[in-house]
């Protein structure tokens, strides 16, 4: 969907199940275009693409491209962005930390990612902008601490040479960015800063910084209690390119022994669910998973923290019940910075991809009126920071 100022949004369908291409195109018929003819049933559709290893590989044929750029003429859809960070399934069966495998280290990540591009080359115009998302170059659990692979580096820089290259032909500008997640191997924006400082210095590419970015994910800069504006300049400051944002929100709770009781609800068995707890205005714990961070506080009666804040995407329209709250104002003050910096970023992304495992108190309508709902939410917020379209 195009809106004011050259940015463009759209909802990740990631949020989808689909391991193959025939999987990924059928949930792009049965939902995607029912979502389109909710939210934007005249205009020309935007659609995040979400594509595993599997799909991405059979959708590079001949046949099935060509029938896809029929495809999106047709239904008056297009993509600008790909979502690149699951390599594998993603719904479905448990996924925790094996969404992180391949890791930057690894040939295969790279080889997917080149391919996504690849993909992207063909569906875009001559001169657009387009983007894909990937992982913050591994998980901590991965590595040492503090010693993040040579070859994540030396993988990222060839992968910016083949993006310089695909991006060549059509007068495309094209960008990866890597998404600071907790527990990634850079999740803080600290983190991101040195990450890519060590980056330039591996790479030796001065093309490098045109093409490799950040993808600024508002549920995990939320959950390390980071204040947008704050973040967000320092990034602008450092010359790292905004690649990308998702509109996201995580979970926040005072851990009390009844709301900790309350969160059990939220323990479930696909994803991660990361947990950073505060206290006095300082992190005091991280933890992998919130079954984990559950299991270890009722064993233990030392200090519990002032707050947690939970890696589990909430819905943007629908927050929880109390005692339970969620970081929504990080996605409104990110809004607000976009408004003051319009040529920062041009992708943004709804990207609440928990729909299946959220307690079922939040799962009140079928997921196509779920989507819609975020749609109504976004172009609201989008609206009153200056940033909205009149009509939609």
């Amino acid at each position: 969907m195009k809106l004011p100022k050259n940015i463009e949004l759209a909802y990740c369908t990631n949020v989808h199940r689909g391991s193959t291409w025939e999987e990924t195109f059928h949930a792009l018929e049965k939902y995607v275009l029912k979502v389109k003819s909710l939210v934007c049933p005249n205009h020309s559709f935007a659609i995040g693409l979400r594509l595993g290893a599997k799909a991405a590989k059979s959708l590079i044929q001949t046949q099935n491209l060509t029938a896809f750029q029929k495809w999106l003429e047709i239904k008056n859809c297009y993509i600008f962005t790909i979502n690149g960070f699951p390599y594998g399934n993603f719904h479905g069966e448990r996924v925790k930390e094996q969404v992180y495998q391949p890791d930057w280290s690894d040939q295969d990540r790279l080889d997917y990612s080149i391919l996504l591009f690849e993909i992207l080359e063909n569906l875009l115009q001559f001169g657009d902008e387009g983007s894909v998302s990937t992982l913050p170059a591994s998980f901590k659990e991965f590595h040492p601490p503090g010693e993040i692979p040579k070859a994540a580096y030396k993988n990222l820089s060839k992968c910016a040479l083949e993006i310089e290259r695909i991006e060549k032909a059509k007068g495309l500008d094209l960008h990866l960015g890597l998404e600071p997640e907790p527990l990634g191997s850079f999740e803080t924006t600290s983190e991101t800063l040195c990450f890519f400082e060590q980056l330039h210095k591996e790479a030796k590419n001065d093309y490098l910084q045109n093409v490799i970015g950040v993808n600024y994910d508002c549920c995990h800069l939320a959950v390390e209690y980071e204040k947008a504006k704050v973040g967000l300049n320092l990034l602008k400051e450092s010359g790292i390119r905004l690649s990308k944002i998702h509109l996201s929100s995580a979970l926040r709770v005072k851990p009390n022994k009844e709301n900790l009781t309350f969160l059990h609800s939220f323990v479930e068995k696909i994803y991660l669910h990361q947990v950073v707890v505060r206290t006095e205005g300082k992190i005091l714990k991280r933890y992998k998973d919130l079954d984990i961070a559950l299991k270890q506080e009722s064993e233990e009666s030392g200090n519990k923290g002032d707050e947690w804040r939970i890696h589990f995407h909430i819905p943007l329209h629908a927050s929880p019940e109390k005692p339970l709250r969620d970081t929504k104002d990080h996605v409104l003050e990110t809004l607000d910075w976009l408004a003051e910096n319009p040529s920062a970023c041009r992708h943004l992304e709804m990207e609440t991809y928990t729909w299946e495992v959220l307690p079922k108190d939040l799962q009140s309508d079928q997921v196509v009126d779920q989507v819609a709902r975020e749609y109504d939410w976004t172009l609201k917020a989008l609206k009153n920071c200056g940033l909205g379209r009149e009509n939609h």
